[in-house]
């Protein structure tokens, strides 16, 4: 076990990430939903994207979501509305995955749940002027945006804080996930990056106490795709789910707050302690 802060923040680093055995068997096995979908469709282009292509995805593989992206040629866009083209990719998977636990329409994308992970398929097309159009099944409409765009933004974002952005995200996705996960992924992850904006990280202690601080406020607004598509990603969240968030913001806040002041009384332990109660068992306890 560390017994110092830095070792503590490396190996909570280090918890977050998955296997390599793990990485091997997705990377598998999204190319074999990808060849299952370009034998059925006309697809122009395959990609993977979400927060495992960003390089945000937490461990463990069980409670995570692998997004492939399937761009498919413009007539299926005409043939179907956006129920209609989920159900026929949804058709397809189960005719080969037929022993899988289930093989589901989930809002934008046909969600595989695999007995190890869930796989997200989201099928799409080219939209005039960039980006893509996907369907949103619930709403009977098409919705823009452009994951390819969000993999540049993050990578440029990481690479002006000298990589500590995508560390610092998933231990971000760490407190949530361990306070009851109010707070969607890719919103909690556009929201990090307008609060980093223009900010240096000198430590991760710093670096997750400067974003609880400033996300009790910046939570309270409109928090757009950086890519500049849709409204506020933040729409999903009632009064009762809204109060419950800055509640939890602010305990982490306070939390990582006394951890620092315990820093410079070198009271390391309770300072892993304060750790423990924000990032819960991932953060490792003081040798």
């Amino acid at each position: 076990m560390p017994t110092s802060l830095s070792e503590g923040f490396r190996t909570f680093s280090s918890n977050l990430e998955i296997t390599d055995l793990q990485a091997s068997v997705v990377a598998t096995r999204q190319q074999n939903v990808r060849d299952v979908l370009t034998s059925e469709f006309e697809v122009l282009d395959t990609f993977l994207t979400g927060s495992y292509r960003r390089n945000t995805m937490i461990a463990p593989l069980a409670q995570a979501d692998v997004d492939v992206f399937v761009v498919l040629d413009p007539r299926y866009y005409h043939d179907n509305a956006p129920q209609s083209l989920l159900e026929r990719v949804r058709t397809r998977l189960r005719v080969t995955y037929p022993n899988t636990p289930r093989v589901s329409k989930n809002g934008q994308a046909v969600t595989i749940t695999f007995t190890d992970f869930n796989m997200d398929v989201v099928p799409g097309f080219h939209r005039q002027g960039g980006g893509y159009l996907i369907p949103d099944a619930a709403g009977g409409r098409w919705i823009s945006t452009d994951p390819k765009r969000h993999v540049e933004i993050w990578s440029l974002a990481n690479q002006a804080l000298n990589g500590d952005l995508v560390p610092l995200l998933k231990m971000l996705k760490a407190w949530n996930r361990t306070h009851s996960g109010f707070v969607r992924s890719f919103h909690l992850e556009a929201l990090t990056l307008a609060v980093l904006n223009n900010v240096t990280i000198s430590d991760f202690p710093s670096g997750v106490r400067y974003v609880f601080e400033h996300a009790r406020t910046a939570f309270t607004r409109p928090v757009l795709d950086p890519a500049g598509y849709g409204g506020n990603l933040g729409d999903y969240v009632d009064m009762i789910t809204g109060a419950e968030i800055a509640n939890r913001l602010e305990s982490a806040y306070q939390r990582a707050r006394d951890a620092e002041i315990r820093i410079t009384q070198t009271r390391i332990d309770l300072a892993f302690e304060r750790y423990r109660q924000i990032f819960g068992d991932c953060f490792p306890a003081y040798n």
